[in-house]
């Protein structure tokens, strides 16, 4: 087949989870259930956080700004999914499908750079808890958030830039529910080579450098709190990472599912299923286990549902 310059592709085809159109209509309801579960759970927190002056901290600031974040990573895919479920219409514009594949790079890299953030409130927290609020004031929290929103911007660029590069054959079906990286470089008619190193390399760049950070934040944690010698002191420690370190391994664990399903797994559509975790599942989870575990922010939450009524 003749290949298509990118410029003149009109529209690509998202193929979504399965052609079965008996699955359908239940997979519409499932997702939007679930989108609408992850909007409200997520408002919520940052509902919470803003309403309350005792939840004006550096781990709550940021909490809300991963809220931010998984709303936003959600609404990226689930509506387009939803559009598609319902209309049979399964096309996305060209302009459309870079959009969001921008986007989703964007708020993906954002989700792990707020994590690795958090990751480093908790080692000031419990290893400097004397010096915590001059380590982390105001503006370092600021600083910090919009150094990572500037990290994430430079990263969807770097891949809207490769992407807008690539030439098509004339078959644009992508084997997904949104129109992700790595399918569209499969779908690439010219050389992808240099285009894979750079995948690699801004991935290792973008995704390992906040990993790695998160990792040695919680090796001086933990090497704190064994150091604390009674047992409720240790609980205590341990108790206020816990959540955090729970999203961590969520959010990485589906990542490297994911990861793990596309270089096993010679189906692409496996792989969207697996995607279906930490882009669908993981943001509607993460408001669940914050607020379930954090008295604080139930205590809130309360306040706000019985002052409604």
């Amino acid at each position: 087949m003749e290949p298509q310059n990118l410029t003149h592709v009109s529209e690509f085809l998202l193929l979504g989870l399965s052609d079965d159109l008996d699955l359908q209509p239940l997979l519409s309801d499932l997702f939007l259930s679930v989108y609408l579960v992850t909007l409200i759970g997520n408002l919520l927190i940052i509902l919470a956080v803003t309403s309350d002056s005792h939840l004006h901290t550096p781990m709550y600031f940021f909490l809300s700004n991963l809220s931010l974040a998984d709303i936003s990573i959600s609404t990226t895919t689930v509506p387009k999914m939803l559009a598609n479920l319902q209309t049979h219409n399964k096309s996305i514009t060209y302009a459309g499908c870079l959009a969001q594949m921008t986007f989703f790079s964007l708020f993906a890299c954002l989700d792990s750079l707020l994590l690795a953030v958090m990751a480093y409130d908790r080692l000031a927290a419990i290893c400097h808890p004397l010096h915590y609020l001059v380590i982390m004031n105001p503006r370092l929290c600021g600083l910090l958030v919009l150094v990572s929103l500037s990290i994430s911007f430079l990263d969807s660029q770097l891949h809207y830039w490769m992407m807008s590069q690539l030439t098509f054959c004339a078959d644009v079906k992508i084997p997904h529910f949104f129109c992700d990286p790595s399918q569209l470089l499969s779908l690439a008619c010219s050389d992808i080579s240099t285009n894979n190193i750079l995948i690699y390399f801004i991935g290792t760049i973008f995704g390992g450098i906040p990993l790695l950070g998160i990792l040695y934040s919680y090796t001086q944690i933990i090497s704190s709190i064994l150091r604390v010698s009674s047992l409720g002191g240790k609980y205590k420690a341990f108790s206020t990472c816990g959540s955090h370190l729970l999203v961590v391994c969520l959010f990485y664990g589906t990542g490297l599912g994911v990861y793990l399903s596309s270089a096993i797994s010679s189906s692409p559509r496996k792989g969207a299923m697996a995607s279906v975790m930490y882009t669908v599942v993981t943001p509607m989870l993460n408001p669940f286990i914050y607020s379930l575990r954090n008295r604080d922010i139930m205590h809130v939450l309360w306040g706000i549902i019985t002052r409604r009524t």
